[in-house]
């Protein structure tokens, strides 16, 4: 898994040289490895995400939290309300105390549409616009970015519809993916043990 991750990342990373940015962003790179984040961490990408609040943020705001991350885009009616049922049962069986050291996130794969106004609109709609809910959303290129770190696969094939891949990914502290869950509707016993091993490593 971590050989496929750091794969991806090398890939990710490469596409991004590419863009007239990539001397800063690798500065940005340097810099949060001098911090203490391994090659393998999230945090090393430097690109700006949207919150369902407009808030913009970094990824590595998010350090020090247990990361449950999954894409979606919310004018989906297919797989993501299945992917949000799963996102919703797992958080139901995590421990209280290992709740406060989680984030549940969504991450959108249709910005153009996902606005922070209509990304905080579906959480309200679905009762997921409290803590440890979060919304995200970013520019075409960091999403497929992103995607392509998680092993996420999408496609847009009609105006409003995409196909995708159904996975909840679980990161570490660090920013270091630890677990994949992978389909709809799974046993995901293995992947609420894993969240509560991650909390609990501190």
């Amino acid at each position: 898994m971590k050989k496929i991750l750091f794969s991806a990342f090398l890939s990710a990373l490469f596409l991004t040289s590419c863009n007239q940015n990539a001397e800063n962003k690798s500065e940005e790179i340097i810099e949060a490895q001098s911090e203490g984040i391994s090659e393998m961490s999230i945090y090393n990408l430097p690109t700006t995400w949207t919150t369902q609040d407009g808030e913009d943020i970094k990824l590595q705001d998010l350090q020090g939290k247990v990361l449950v991350m999954v894409m979606i885009y919310t004018s989906c009616t297919a797989a993501c309300p299945r992917l949000v049922a799963d996102m919703r049962n797992i958080e139901k069986e995590l421990p209280e105390d290992v709740k406060s050291e989680v984030k549940m996130i969504f991450v959108s794969i249709d910005p153009e549409t996902d606005t922070p106004e209509r990304l905080k609109a579906f959480a309200k709609e679905n009762l997921l616009d409290e803590a440890p809910w979060m919304f995200l959303r970013s520019s075409e290129e960091n999403t497929r970015e992103f995607a392509a770190i998680l092993a996420v696969n999408y496609k847009q094939i009609t105006p409003i519809d995409f196909s995708h891949s159904n996975i909840i990914s679980v990161f570490n502290r660090k920013g270091e993916m630890v677990f994949q869950q992978e389909g709809l509707g799974v046993n995901s016993n293995n992947t609420i043990k894993s969240i509560i091993n991650t909390a609990k490593k501190g």
